[in-house]
């Protein structure tokens, strides 16, 4: 693993070092069904669509820069009932990969998920993808599905996994998750 790693919040100014480390995955392969890789400014838009709700968290270096990586939770649907579940994403720069980076990522992530009181995280790959596989089911994914032929990218079609972790117990009536702007980043 690449030493230190530090885990942060990200911030807007973050947003930069996080479009380039996403935009190879945009552009070389099927990882991500986007055709044309945001830059800073639609980014950073995506970062404060969370509202203060979603979590965006880096990995940057021993000196808190040089972001290696980074994850996110975002919303699962648009309908409200869905509002305790949600989708989470980890890219790590290609420098970092196989390293233990986007592994750290998704512990704090999911760490972070449970203590704001999400019921459900829900994690879609793209297949075939053994490496996204298995960092999802180190984190606490197991498979829930797969839905056939469901993108069209690089002269193909691509199926779609979807893996599902268990965050928290589902009350009756629930509880509203709080928003990571009051909880943090939390770890273990």
């Amino acid at each position: 693993m690449v030493t230190p790693v530090q885990l942060r919040a990200a911030v807007p100014s973050d947003a930069a070092a996080i479009a380039a480390i996403y935009a190879p995955y945009v552009l070389t392969g099927t990882v991500s069904f986007e055709f044309d890789p945001p830059d800073a400014r639609a980014m950073r838009g995506r970062m404060e669509a969370s509202g203060g709700l979603y979590p965006w968290i880096v990995a940057s270096n021993g000196e808190g820069n040089g972001v290696l990586g980074y994850a996110y939770a975002t919303r699962f649907r648009e309908r409200a009932a869905y509002r305790y579940v949600v989708e989470t994403s980890v890219y790590v720069a290609g420098a970092v990969q196989g390293q233990g980076v986007g592994r750290l990522l998704y512990a704090a992530l999911i760490d972070t998920l449970r203590a704001q009181g999400f019921t459900q995280a829900i994690g879609v790959i793209s297949l075939p993808n053994d490496q996204s596989i298995k960092m999802h089911e180190q984190a606490g994914f197991r498979r829930a599905g797969q839905l056939r032929e469901i993108g069209f990218k690089q002269g193909r079609w691509i199926d779609i996994g979807i893996w599902q972790c268990h965050l928290n117990d589902s009350m009756v009536p629930p509880v509203e998750p709080r928003p990571f702007s009051e909880i943090g980043l939390v770890r273990g």
